[in-house]
């Protein structure tokens, strides 16, 4: 018996020594742990608080036209710049001792740690206001182990560094109000149009609500769990002492007013244009070893509002109620600054840019660049060809071509260069190559930086090629601007996030791509296609737009069974339109074939209006002349199919036309018919 009550004894002391070791153990660990955790925060530093912040835009005045981010929107707004209401809602119903805890609630812990042993899940959470900062700055969502412990050193060391209103304003800044909204201004702005500090009570209280799950409890998505929600924080503040009974009352019953629409209105405002311009500045930034993504930029852009709104309603005017798309853009002859910019009909159904991602094939709008090489190599405005139905062989003889008119019908006879573009007649274009050869196209299409085909193929000169539209309008711009190339930009200045200027917009030295007289030439050329006179087989391409003209443009149209083009432009200003379908579907409403055009004029007289009328200046060595359009010799009574054209000097008719050649030889001899005596008939004959 004594020796039993011996053993339990030295059992008794061996199991109060290893308790009492075990636990100094323990208490040695939690404070080597504590001190480790210690160092480990100091040696870490403090975890910045700042997140990226919106770069904002500016129009070509200075005022503000949007802002732009990486991937979230963002504005970072101080404590004491958000309504009290927002903060106490906050505080009720995500952490309502976030004031008197060290960043972590241990009884909500240890609940859900119970729940979650049970459910054998991560399904229950215990993050405080520190802790879901601590997420939303540095950590995924990702529902693990190795997370939350992330979350907890992030969370600690934020307590070590940072006080609590620090903590709470970043918070505030970070969390997730769904529709891409991240912080509160940037959800005050969107929801209710006004900024954190107007918020009500109401207002805020449905706010407060929305982080425990954006996509459930956004009013937008479902206004009444929104509004179930925010009763349930209201019912918070009041037991937590923030608001009273009545307070609660009113704010439950006031009518909460969704601005979201008008928001995404004002939103709305270019964003095709802001897109280029948001890659224009990452690369002019990444040139300079910064990095857009840090955000805060103040980027000053080309866009001049007028002009952007002129072609917003232009479009919208214009395009016919089908599936039928647009790219349009506007920029300076002078300095190739974008000015407006359209990639489409909805930005928000499709982000795609017309203007710059898409290519096509321009058809006839590509015969500006023909006509160039035509000029560099003997041709004149007056050169006439024969221009009747021809098929044409290639490929040493092994292939052939019969170039279609866009009516079906071909010219009874010879033509000049001047009428053959302003009808657009194919036969000229392709007997132009022919004769000028493919390499002096080729070379022509390549220094004005068009996309060109390697194949002798004669079908190139009516613009089988695809190009952009982006593009096409900056090759006109160079003609427009007497030839000298111009380099189309969107960004005349970029400020970081300090204020100090980053980037400004210097004018590049440019080179001659054509000589400025013979872009002159085009440019009158071009000009034709809005007169009557030119008409022909087939009208003037741009007659119809004549009786809404009131000032004097040079442009040319483009046509493919699924294509519309037109590109034309002022001394000041270019303008280039295209219309289609994504998918290539052949064009065959008169509506969907008609808009190009219509869209280009309403935009051209809107920016134009009230404005003194532009002529084009010719150069030196170039002349006007009076000339009999049937013949390309110098015009005189007789003759009544006449237009003042520019040709060079060397170029300028010495013959004139005469009566005679008024009638064509079927004319004449129907003439003659008249005389009755076949002697009399002979000696005109």
């Amino acid at each position: 018996m004594k020796r039993e009550n011996y053993r339990r004894q030295i059992k008794r002391k061996k199991w109060i020594k290893y308790t009492t070791f075990t636990a100094v153990a323990a208490v040695f660990a939690v404070v080597v742990g504590f001190i480790a955790l210690r160092v480990y925060a100091q040696i870490a530093g403090a975890p910045p608080l700042t997140v990226p912040k919106a770069s904002v835009f500016f129009d070509n005045n200075g005022n503000r036209i949007g802002d732009y981010f990486s991937a979230e929107r963002r504005y970072w707004v101080e404590l004491d710049e958000i309504s009290p209401y927002l903060i106490d809602a906050t505080i009720a119903v995500e952490d309502k001792d976030f004031y008197e805890h060290n960043g972590f609630d241990y009884s909500r812990i240890a609940s859900a740690l119970l729940t979650d042993l049970k459910t054998l899940s991560m399904a229950e959470g215990a993050s405080t206001i520190t802790m879901q900062l601590a997420r939303n700055l540095y950590l995924t969502l990702d529902k693990n182990w190795t997370r939350k412990i992330q979350e907890a050193m992030y969370a600690y060391r934020l307590e070590v560094f940072y006080d609590k209103d620090e903590i709470l304003e970043g918070y505030l800044n970070t969390v997730n109000y769904g529709h891409g909204m991240y912080g509160i201004e940037a959800a005050s702005r969107y929801y209710f149009g006004k900024s954190a500090s107007e918020l009500t009570l109401a207002e805020s209280a449905l706010l407060a609500g929305i982080p425990k799950g954006p996509s459930i409890y956004s009013p937008i998505n479902d206004y009444e769990k929104a509004v179930g929600r925010q009763a349930v924080i209201l019912e918070l503040m009041d037991k937590q002492k923030y608001i009273s009974a009545e307070e609660k009352s009113r704010a439950n019953s006031e009518e909460i007013v969704l601005k979201n629409e008008q928001w995404t209105a004002t939103k709305s405002k270019a964003p095709y244009f802001l897109d280029v311009a948001w890659q224009e500045a990452t690369e002019i930034l990444e040139k300079e070893n910064l990095n857009i993504r840090e955000g805060g930029w103040s980027i000053k852009t080309t866009l001049n509002q007028a002009h952007q709104l002129a072609a917003d309603e232009a479009i919208m005017d214009n395009m016919p109620d089908s599936e039928l798309q647009v790219g349009f853009i506007s920029m300076d002859v002078e300095t190739g600054q974008v000015t407006a910019l359209v990639g489409g009909r909805d930005y928000e159904d499709s982000s795609f840019n017309r203007v710059t991602q898409a290519v096509r094939q321009p058809g006839s709008s590509i015969k500006p660049f023909l006509y160039a090489a035509a000029l560099e190599n003997g041709f004149s405005p007056l050169t006439f060809l024969d221009v009747g139905e021809t098929i044409f062989t290639y490929d040493n003889g092994r292939a052939t071509y019969k170039p279609q008119n866009v009516n079906g019908q071909f010219a009874d006879g010879q033509m000049s260069l001047a009428q053959a573009i302003a009808i657009s007649d194919n036969i000229y274009a392709v007997k132009t190559l022919e004769k000028i050869g493919y390499d002096q196209y080729r070379d022509v299409l390549d220094r004005f930086n068009l996309n060109f085909s390697e194949a002798n193929n004669p079908s190139i000169a009516l613009g089988t090629t695809e190009n952009s539209l982006f593009d096409l309008t900056k090759a006109y711009n160079t003609i427009a601007n007497g030839g000298k190339e111009t380099k189309p930009t969107t960004i005349l200045e970029i400020k970081n996030a300090d204020g100090e200027v980053v980037y400004e917009y210097k004018k590049p030295k440019s080179k001659q791509v054509i000589s400025k007289e013979n872009a002159f030439l085009l440019t009158d050329m071009m000009t034709g296609i809005f007169d009557p006179v030119y008409s022909d087989y087939s009208p003037a391409t741009g007659v119809s737009l004549r009786p809404r003209m009131t000032h004097t443009y040079a442009a040319k149209s483009g046509t493919t069974v699924s294509d519309q083009w037109l590109v034309g432009y002022t001394p000041s200003v270019t303008a280039g339109v295209w219309n289609g379908y994504d998918q290539g579907k052949t064009l065959s409403v008169q509506q969907d074939m008609a808009a190009s055009k219509q869209v280009w004029i309403d935009y051209m007289e809107a920016i134009n209006k009230g404005m003194p009328n532009e002529t084009f200046k010719a150069p030196k060595g170039v002349e006007s002349v009076l000339i009999d359009v049937e013949t390309g010799k110098l015009a005189t009574e007789a003759c009544p199919k006449q237009r003042m054209v520019y040709v060079k000097t060397e170029d300028i008719p010495k013959e004139k036309c005469s009566s005679f050649e008024f009638f064509d030889k079927d004319s004449w001899d129907d003439f003659l018919d008249l005389f009755p005596f076949e002697a009399f008939k002979g000696i005109f004959n």
